[in-house]
């Protein structure tokens, strides 16, 4: 029988940050203290749980009230917007001021022109008026982005402030893409996608941007790496991501490691 890969190792002193996990998706209904635990033990140490709509921002917060080194954010999708109203957004202020210690950034927040869940005029709306509430909670941002790259940066160059930095979730773009994000002061993050062979364009990126610049997520329970790719992700896994990272960089993993955790701890304000 074929033994399973084994894990990319780091050294006593260092350690990764999953910065966008799903944690409260059924996915992880059965086992989730196994997978955070299992995490913890192979030095993910920090895992961020993204909110999707009110309902999972509020299973994310009751997750990381729960588990130490687990944080939240909330922030509705840009498939679920066509519903939002007034009364949600004084939900997600409410939210935010009940749960501070555990709520690190807003999103998951974006356009997605792929699925088209939501109309995409109610998209760009409801984008521009969760990045202001983010601004003024004061939160960063994780931003979702599928094919939609030229309204994106529209409506984010187009924003007053964008003091508290941000996140470019699942990046999917091309270099010049990366550098007008970097250039806004926001981070990329650096998907599982990156140890597919046919990910040339996003190796590209890993490739041309500093490290300075990213930090690594699963977007667990989807985008697993090789060489699980289509079965359930989980946070422990970032490990592989970083580990493609250096190899594409030609620097040790731990390097990633230092870094890229140093960026997230920055720009979440963690512990």
């Amino acid at each position: 029988m074929k033994q399973p890969p084994s894990l990319p190792t780091l050294p006593e002193n260092r350690y990764l940050i999953d910065t966008h996990c799903h944690l409260d998706m059924d996915s992880y209904i059965d086992d989730l203290n196994v997978v955070i635990e299992s995490a913890k033990q192979h030095k993910v140490q920090q895992i961020i749980t993204i909110g999707i709509d009110i309902p999972s921002s509020i299973r994310a917060i009751k997750i990381a009230q729960k588990h130490k080194g687990v944080y939240a954010t909330i922030g509705v999708h840009p498939h679920e917007v066509d519903e939002l109203t007034e009364e949600d957004y004084d939900e997600l202020r409410a939210l935010y001021k009940n749960n501070i210690n555990h709520i690190v950034g807003y999103g998951e927040i974006g356009l997605d022109y792929v699925k088209m869940h939501s109309e995409p005029t109610n998209q760009r709306f409801h984008f521009n008026k969760q990045l202001e509430l983010a601004h003024e909670l004061p939160l960063p941002i994780i931003v979702h982005n599928r094919e939609a790259e030229t309204d994106t940066l529209k409506i984010l160059e187009s924003q007053p402030s964008l003091t508290h930095g941000g996140i470019m979730h699942c990046f999917s773009g091309d270099y010049e893409f990366a550098t007008r994000i970097i250039d806004l002061g926001m981070l990329i993050s650096i998907p599982g996608i990156v140890t597919f062979k046919n990910a040339t364009m996003l190796h590209e990126v890993v490739q041309k941007i500093p490290l300075e610049y990213m930090v690594v997520e699963t977007d667990g329970p989807f985008l697993s790496p090789h060489p699980y790719r289509g079965k359930r992700n989980e946070p422990v896994n970032v490990l592989f991501t970083a580990a493609k990272i250096a190899q594409l960089k030609h620097i040790e993993i731990e390097e990633v490691a230092y870094q890229t955790s140093l960026n997230a701890t920055k720009l979440f304000n963690l512990p």
